[in-house]
């Protein structure tokens, strides 16, 4: 089996950029050489990962990195997404740590050698433990915190990076960090999950003006998950009951970055849910980007419900290793309905993949099921190309398999398998079909 698109498709042209991402926390390791951050400490709540492991090695890609950027050259691919440790290249002082700055020099030197563009995402979860411990995403002071951060990092890396995102899905940060509790930090309260939600948009919004001043000339934006929200019937109470989901959970992420407005849902908040937003808030939070990334996986299916308004639905069949299931008309529709709804910039995908069930086998793994999960939703990128969205590039999630946050290393979403006790890693069928799309691009 083998990744293949019609031979007019525009993710064939040269300036369509097929890449691979990765975390920071998910991959590193390195731990002794960084801050504590919010993972190592939920890491070390009882019960918090499935697997009871932790950041600590990982994939040890602090120490095998050029072994690892030798793998992404092989595979052919013209970018790499990674991001930045905030706690291993700032200390508690706000001063920046040379050593960890050094780190991602020469990673960003040796991927811009190889000419592969490097998509550097500023926050991929791991808020050092120092700012939580005074009120993280909860306290307003750490938006300008990150923005702090955002500023001195950027000067430091120069012209090494082609683009940057201030956040990667906020939603993941604010709502299973804040709200349900079931991410770092752990707190669950459903007073908090929007106003965590405001304080790290308004970082973003912040980071932007930094990066626009130090990095005119890199791509600046942001990175949203979306969730798709269908009903599960056509009547109208079950209808509204998506709409009101697709408010919380997408439009509260993006609506106030396009538009400097969250949706009508806010007026309807109880008080103690409701954001502080200040005067000039919702102005720093739509300044205007330069991409967004969007990360797809699944959609989610709601009917109403009296007390709570809506109730998620257990997903249906196909559904990957992780449970979610496979629906790659959302992916379409969702980016239609974006397209339509915002005058958007142009997008990339920056995350999108599956969790399989992958066996090694004579040095092998044959993963037939992902390689029909990416060629789907390659066809659906596809689709919404010829249907008028501005897409410029796709990001197989992930590199290697890796820390699967709550999942500990549970779950494989690599297109390279790692075992972990050796660090050996093996280019799965997945990754080969990946690198033989990209390599057959002149020649379609």
């Amino acid at each position: 089996m083998k990744l293949s698109l019609p031979s007019h498709s525009k993710l064939l042209k040269p300036n369509f950029l097929f890449g691979v991402a990765t975390a920071s926390f998910q991959i590193e390791g390195g731990a002794a050489d960084r801050l504590p951050c919010i993972w190592d400490t939920f890491c070390q709540i009882k019960g918090k990962i499935k697997d009871q492991s932790n950041g600590d090695v990982a994939c040890d890609h602090y120490h095998r990195w050029q072994q690892d950027v030798e793998l992404i050259d092989d595979l052919g691919v013209d970018a790499y997404r990674l991001s930045i440790s905030w706690p291993r290249v700032m200390d508690q002082n706000g001063k920046l740590l040379s050593k960890g700055v050094d780190f991602y020099r020469r990673l960003l030197d040796s991927l811009n050698e190889r000419q592969i563009k490097p998509f550097v995402t500023l926050y991929h979860w791991d808020l050092p433990q120092h700012h939580e411990n005074k009120g993280g995403w909860l306290r307003r002071e750490t938006a300008y915190h990150f923005a702090d951060y955002a500023d001195k990092i950027s000067a430091a890396l120069g012209d090494r990076v082609y683009s940057y995102a201030t956040l990667n899905e906020p939603f993941c940060s604010a709502y299973l960090g804040y709200e349900v509790g079931i991410h770092a930090p752990g707190l669950a309260s459903k007073n908090y999950g929007k106003k965590a939600a405001h304080h790290l948009l308004l970082g973003h919004g912040l980071a932007m003006k930094a990066l626009n001043a130090n990095s005119p000339d890199s791509l600046n934006g942001i990175v949203l998950n979306f969730t798709p929200c269908y009903p599960r019937s056509n009547n109208e109470a079950d209808k509204k009951a998506a709409l009101q989901a697709d408010d919380h959970f997408n439009q509260w992420y993006i609506q106030p970055i396009m538009e400097g407005r969250y949706p009508t849902l806010l007026d309807a908040l109880p008080e103690a849910q409701k954001p502080d937003i200040q005067a000039g808030d919702l102005e720093t939070i739509a300044t205007p980007l330069d991409f967004l990334g969007v990360n797809y996986y699944s959609r989610a299916v709601y009917q109403a419900d009296n007390e709570q308004g809506f109730i998620q639905m257990p997903p249906q069949p196909p559904l990957t290793d992780i449970g979610w299931e496979i629906y790659p008309q959302g992916m379409v529709e969702l980016l239609m309905d974006l397209n339509h709804r915002y005058r958007l910039p142009p997008v990339y995908i920056t995350e999108n993949g599956a969790a399989m069930a992958d066996q090694l086998a004579n040095d092998q793994v044959a993963d037939w099921d992902r390689i029909e999960y990416l060629q789907d939703h390659l066809n659906a990128v596809d689709i919404a190309l010829s249907q008028g969205v501005d897409i410029r590039g796709y990001f197989a999630w992930s590199l290697m398999d890796n820390f699967e946050w709550a999942e500990g290393y549970s779950k494989r979403f690599g297109i390279v398998y790692v075992d972990y006790a050796s660090q050996q890693r093996v280019v799965k069928n997945s990754g080969l079909a990946y690198k033989a799309l990209i390599s057959n691009r002149a020649n379609p």
